[in-house]
């Protein structure tokens, strides 16, 4: 029998203003279910309102605003170079990729070209941050619907990845990786890195990518519990300007490393017409949960592909571009070891001398696993930005949750709330 939405009539939202629910049924056959802040199927601080008639929700409302992290006002006050902590912060699922965009986006106020080196170890870095993210998100999505040893499959690879942003950055959950022109320190042993991923993309992870769709990509119970739930539509995801998985699973063909390449994804990339990685973008149709999942998990095999392409011609040379031999901090030898080096060091990390950006305004974006994530800066010339804004995926993808959720029964919701891996640090900036 269809399921009809009945008149809002069994609770007040707010009605004096405190925050919270005030629950008065009335109708006999509605009441009111919080789920979540503190929840584990939510996995972060995310709240959402049900109003249920039975188990089928009847209508839901989803509350943000649990974090106060204020990430965009702490733009005002950090340098360029100090911002990179806040950012990766933004997304602790895959931080390295936040790192990558953010000074993306500084590079293209500056106007600045980074070496060939550079490009090469942040598109496999930011390619593992990919693979990193939907690891934990495809691993959830068997874990959220009771299949434990999936979650372990999926979550179990990822640890290789922290030892690699451990390696590159000499810390594990926070890389804080990338600079102005550059990265913080190049590799410490180029062979040792080369394998490191290598066995990774090789031995480790195909097997456990092997391993956790043979465990649930034909299961009856994982395909009756995410076939035709939380669809949405092609227009419905244009209209709602849903991007990454969340979009291509509902026929969306948009990805902005084909379609505003970067980095080695786009021709050319080390000046002497190199040719950009190939890679397809998978693309589904149903736009419903097992839709998703099948979508992040081709990912995580196309992104396996363009790390393959890469890791055996990392370039030589510098990874920090000088653009005027002031921006980016010298090297530890310079400083120790010249007089010119440690008063550059000085100017930069305590007077901000270094900085002269142009008074300017730029927007500039990645792809990274939840879609696009974007940076508008505006700079007045000064060392920091005078406004840095974020367009995080997750804050523009939870706006489809009352949408995808309204007539589902209650037990859809963690699947349809895990489909759309939103990061509540994402939400609250």
């Amino acid at each position: 029998m269809p399921f009809t939405l009945k008149p809002a009539e069994a609770y007040d939202v707010d009605a004096d203003n405190t925050g919270y629910i005030h629950q008065h049924i009335d109708t006999g056959d509605r009441w009111v279910l919080n789920f979540g802040p503190q929840h584990p199927a939510t996995h972060t601080t995310l709240r959402l309102v049900l109003e249920l008639d039975g188990e089928r929700i009847a209508r839901c409302t989803p509350h943000i605003g649990y974090l106060h992290s204020g990430f965009e006002k702490l733009g005002e006050h950090l340098d360029y170079n100090q911002y990179v902590t806040i950012v990766s912060r933004m997304n602790y699922l895959s931080p390295i990729s936040n790192d990558i965009a953010w000074h993306h986006a500084v590079e293209t106020l500056f106007g600045i070209d980074i070496t060939p080196r550079c490009k090469v170890l942040r598109t496999i870095m930011a390619e593992l941050g990919r693979i990193q993210d939907h690891l934990l998100n495809v691993g959830a999505a068997a874990l959220d619907l009771g299949a434990f040893t999936g979650f372990l499959y999926g979550f179990n690879p990822r640890e290789k990845i922290y030892d690699l942003c451990d390696y590159v950055s000499g810390q594990r959950f926070h890389p804080d990786w990338t600079r102005v022109g550059g990265l913080m320190k190049d590799l410490p042993d180029e062979e040792v890195f080369k394998r490191m991923v290598k066995d990774f993309i090789h031995r480790d992870l195909p097997g456990a990518v092997k391993d956790l769709t043979g465990l649930v990509e034909r299961n009856r119970i994982f395909i009756d519990r995410t076939r035709g739930i939380g669809a949405m539509t092609r227009d419905q995801a244009i209209a709602w300007s849903v991007t990454g998985p969340l979009a291509r699973a509902s026929g969306v063909k948009r990805d902005l490393r084909k379609d505003a390449p970067y980095l080695c994804y786009a021709d050319n990339w080390d000046g002497q017409g190199a040719e950009a990685v190939k890679f397809s973008v998978p693309i589904a149709e149903d736009g419903d949960v097992y839709c998703r999942f099948l979508v992040r998990v081709e990912e995580i095999r196309q992104s396996i592909k363009i790390i393959d392409q890469l890791i055996d011609s990392i370039p030589g040379g510098p990874v920090d571009t000088f653009a005027d031999g002031k921006v980016v901090k010298p090297g530890k030898g310079d400083v120790y070891g010249s007089i010119e080096g440690l008063i550059q060091h000085f100017e930069i990390i305590m007077s901000n001398r270094g900085w002269e950006p142009p008074v300017a305004e730029c927007y500039a974006a990645q792809e990274t696993a939840n879609g696009e994530l974007g940076y508008y800066i505006v700079s007045d010339g000064s060392p920091r930005a005078w406004r840095a804004k974020t367009r995080p995926p997750s804050f523009i993808n939870y706006q489809v949750m009352a949408m995808l959720t309204e007539g589902h029964m209650l037990a859809d919701i963690v699947a349809i709330l895990g489909s759309l891996n939103i990061v509540a640090a994402e939400l609250d900036r």
